[in-house]
């Protein structure tokens, strides 16, 4: 934590005391990370509408921000204010010296109310040039201040998305399958008896090995795994997306860069730290040598790093990639039968796609996305709706969000069957400022941008699989039955049956 010392201008021409103390909300910023270029002034004339913002995402405890930030940089023009006159008084001492004898150029009113002695001269221009310099203290930890407030703000919201809690539903994907509604659905139904009747999911050897909320894929399941996910890469590509295989771990700086705080609104934690020793982290002198990790709870964060500190040119965008890797959430949910199974875990694959886009372009890459997402679900044979998210349930970078729900047999009794499957949104350019991440538009040659970004799921494993196994259990053969489009990655394998 930063502190900046109190500072009182004590010379004449300054009657004002000034005392400010800077405290970095998010600690100290590592010296690699990407310097953030925030639209501050946007903040400064539009506070209301930032306040309204937080008000309607839930974001409670940064709702006087935007008034804060105003009151720091008033502060701040204070400071520029008071170190004019003393540069100016510097100025003046400079002039006088460099006329040591007979200070021509001075009316004489003015050369008796100065010191006359040139020592004297000198020293009252170094204790202003020491005054100087804690004044630009004080600037600096308002700069930081102010940067800190207005990084915490999440982005500004959409017009399509609804205002509260409740989404809105804008259409379906396939119809709604005509299962007899029975009170073995509860079991025969429900993922979790089926994976363990068919030998498919192992959650017991999950729980000794690393807790609860992790598991195991055995058999047809592990091969179901790289199924979905060689067909929810080979859709995106279709749609040209480029195949990208991102690390796992991030630094924690551009985590929240992304918009991913170690802890949420209500303090849940929401990410897994990677532990160092301190003499590990820092030297001796206190610098930093290794600044924290953590693993990445989704793709969307390492895509989103690969271009900070980057320009890219207008012919370059869209540019659009997707790829697997393994996502870590530390908020898996409370125990209970709404969470249990597959549904909320600590650790899942999922299929990601990203693009960076100019900014008029960024609606044609969210509705590609969601183009991928329908086909993918349409063709699994899958029954779902698809949602305009309200704003409570916004991360803080996005603008917009839309998630698909696949329909569940076994969690009737949990929003009548609902359950989350994909999701995507526009972030506009909440993560290219923070990333400074750039484009050079191709109606300049000197002027940049910063870009939009947009990312979607292509697929997430365990809920998927899970619905499959739902959705795709044969009563009548007590089998399941796997979709046609993932049989070339099952090695011939069409259906599962409990003797194999």
């Amino acid at each position: 934590m930063t502190t900046i010392a109190s500072y009182t201008v004590a010379r004449q021409c300054i009657p004002t005391r000034v005392t400010y103390t800077a405290k970095r909300s998010f600690g100290l910023r590592p010296s690699i990370a990407p310097k953030p270029s925030l639209n501050i002034k946007h903040i400064r004339e539009n506070p209301d509408l930032y306040s309204q913002t937080c008000i309607d995402r839930n974001y409670v405890q940064q709702n006087d921000h935007p008034q804060k930030i105003i009151q720091a940089f008033e502060e701040w023009k204070e400071l520029q204010r008071n170190a004019r006159t003393l540069r100016q008084k510097n100025n003046d001492i400079r002039t006088r010296l460099s006329h040591a004898k007979t200070f021509s150029g001075i009316e004489a009113s003015e050369v008796s109310a100065r010191p006359q002695n040139e020592a004297e001269l000198l020293q009252e221009a170094r204790d202003l040039k020491s005054d100087i310099g804690l004044i630009e203290l004080e600037e600096d930890g308002l700069n930081e201040r102010i940067e800190d407030l207005a990084t915490s703000l999440p982005n500004l919201t959409s017009k399509e998305t609804p205002i509260g809690a409740e989404p809105s539903i804008l259409g379906y994907v396939n119809e709604r399958p005509n299962l007899p509604e029975s009170s073995n659905d509860r079991t025969w139904r429900n993922h979790v008896h089926i994976g363990n009747e068919f030998d498919l999911l192992d959650f017991a050897s999950a729980g000794t090995t690393t807790g609860w909320g992790w598991y195991y894929l055995k058999k047809e399941a592990a091969l179901l795994e790289q199924a979905l996910i060689r067909y929810a890469l080979s859709v995106a590509m279709k749609h040209g997306f480029s195949p990208v295989s991102p690390p796992s771990i991030v630094y924690t700086h551009i985590a929240k860069a992304c918009g991913f705080q170690p802890r949420d609104q209500g303090g849940e934690q929401q990410t897994y730290a990677i532990a160092q020793k301190e003499e590990e982290a820092r030297t001796d002198g206190g610098q930093e040598r290794n600044p924290e990790k953590t693993l990445a709870g989704t793709a969307e964060i390492p895509f989103a790093a690969m271009k900070a500190n980057a320009t890219m040119t207008e012919t370059e965008l869209p540019l659009s990639i997707v790829g697997p890797s393994r996502c870590y959430r530390a908020e898996a949910g409370a125990r209970g039968a709404e969470t249990k199974g597959l549904y909320r875990v600590h650790e899942f694959t999922k299929v990601e796609m990203f693009s960076w886009t100019m900014k008029d372009k960024e609606q044609a890459a969210f509705d590609s996305m969601l183009a991928v997402q329908k086909e993918i679900l349409q063709s699994l044979g899958l029954y779902c709706r698809i949602l305009e998210m309200p704003s409570t349930d916004l991360g803080a970078s996005a603008v917009r969000k839309v998630d698909i729900e696949a329909f569940f047999p076994s969690r009737r009794e949990k929003n009548e069957g609902w359950g989350e499957v994909t999701s995507a949104s526009i972030c506009t350019d909440y993560q290219t400022r923070r990333l400074n991440t750039r484009v050079k538009p191709a109606s300049s040659s000197t002027k940049t941008e910063f870009p939009s970004t947009v990312n979607g799921t292509a697929l997430a494993v365990p809920r998927v699989l899970a619905a499959l196994l739902e959705n795709g259990w044969n009563e009548r053969e007590k089998r399941i039955d796997i979709p046609k489009v993932l049989h070339q990655w099952m090695h011939g394998i069409e259906h599962i049956k409990k003797n194999r």
